[in-house]
């Protein structure tokens, strides 16, 4: 893996509760939940964990047993927690029921006033959080959570561009979070600072309004070719360095068709697409930014970075909960093209 045990990645952002009806119960019949631990940026650091990378999460977590949980869990996978800050009242929470066939999933948030909301600008030396990094990491969920945060994430990424770091954001739009008026306010501004910029097929019409022709989310029809154009409009609208853009058919909640395309101002890069049968979506796109991240790290040629960021994504995709549990030689077994599922002895 060269030199990729010297990188060092840090990402920024909530780490939630998550509880989850067993099996494909809905939240009314069930009479126990799951639990489970994550968040965008949280999933990304422990992807990146898995990958060989000495990644760190910056944070701040209740001082209960349910945030001490929370660190355990990062920990556990090999997360560095150094940067946690301690305080505020409560974790954030959310629900998740998984749903099935034509029946979607759902979510509902619990997540006001928990304690990463109490950060302030000013309270985080992103100096020295930054001091021999190599790479930093957020996504849209995070400055959506309130203007405070916003303030911090602006902090951080125009002192990551000043020290010289390689920035990523995920837009990730969140409804339930911001209106797409705010969220273009807030995130242009915090464009300006990031070299890679990831969406989902629906994100840059949401955050800035630019729209995929020819395609149709609800019925599953995406086009390639109006997809290029969206990745080509983010990449002159920004001073960008590359763009990518994972791609999801949802044929219904059970199965999906999963590919992402990457440009980097000369040329469009796609991926091979799978049909994935879905075990948990959520953190889907966690784990595609952990694997292009690790890609680019490794210095990737284009093709190869986005086949394995791919990969990675579809088979965190049959793993149940937030994380990615598996390493680069799976990943790497996958984007080979062995799609077969059979048992490895």
């Amino acid at each position: 893996m060269g030199d990729i045990l010297n990188k060092k990645v840090v990402t920024f952002g909530e780490m939630m509760l998550r509880l989850i009806p067993p099996g494909h119960l809905r939240f009314v019949q069930a009479d126990s939940l799951n639990v489970t631990f994550g968040g965008g940026e949280a999933n990304v650091a422990v992807s990146l964990a898995n990958y060989g990378i000495e990644s760190y999460f910056v944070s701040q977590l209740p001082a209960n047993y349910l945030g001490r949980a929370a660190a355990n869990h990062l920990r556990r996978y090999g997360v560095d927690i150094s940067y946690l800050a301690w305080g505020g009242k409560r974790l954030g929470i959310y629900f998740s029921e998984t749903g099935a066939s034509q029946r979607p999933s759902l979510v509902i948030y619990d997540r006001d006033n928990s304690a990463v909301t109490e950060i302030k600008p000013g309270s985080i030396d992103w100096e020295s959080v930054f001091h021999g990094k190599h790479w930093f990491h957020f996504t849209g969920i995070t400055p959506a959570l309130g203007a405070s945060l916003a303030g911090v994430t602006h902090e951080a990424v125009r002192c990551a561009k000043e020290m010289g770091l390689t920035v990523s954001c995920d837009l990730n739009y969140r409804e339930k979070l911001w209106t797409t008026e705010k969220s273009n306010e807030v995130m242009t501004g915090l464009v300006e600072y990031v070299d890679l910029l990831i969406a989902n097929e629906e994100d840059a019409e949401k955050v800035f309004g630019i729209k995929a022709g020819g395609s149709d989310i609800i019925s599953g029809r995406l086009s390639d070719e109006g997809y290029t154009g969206v990745a080509r409009e983010l990449y002159k609208n920004f001073n960008l360095q590359k763009v990518a853009i994972t791609l999801r058919e949802s044929h219904s909640a059970s199965c999906n068709g999963w590919s992402a395309l990457l440009y980097d101002g000369q040329k469009i890069y796609k991926s091979k697409q799978y049909k994935v049968h879905l075990v948990d979506r959520v953190g889907g796109g966690d784990s595609f930014c952990g694997g292009l991240i690790y890609a680019l790290l490794e210095n990737y040629p284009p093709q190869r970075a986005v086949d394995f960021a791919v990969a990675a994504s579809c088979l965190k995709q049959t793993i149940y909960g937030d994380f990615n549990h598996v390493s680069v030689a799976e990943v790497e077994n996958l984007a080979g093209g062995d799609a077969s599922g059979r048992v490895q002895r």
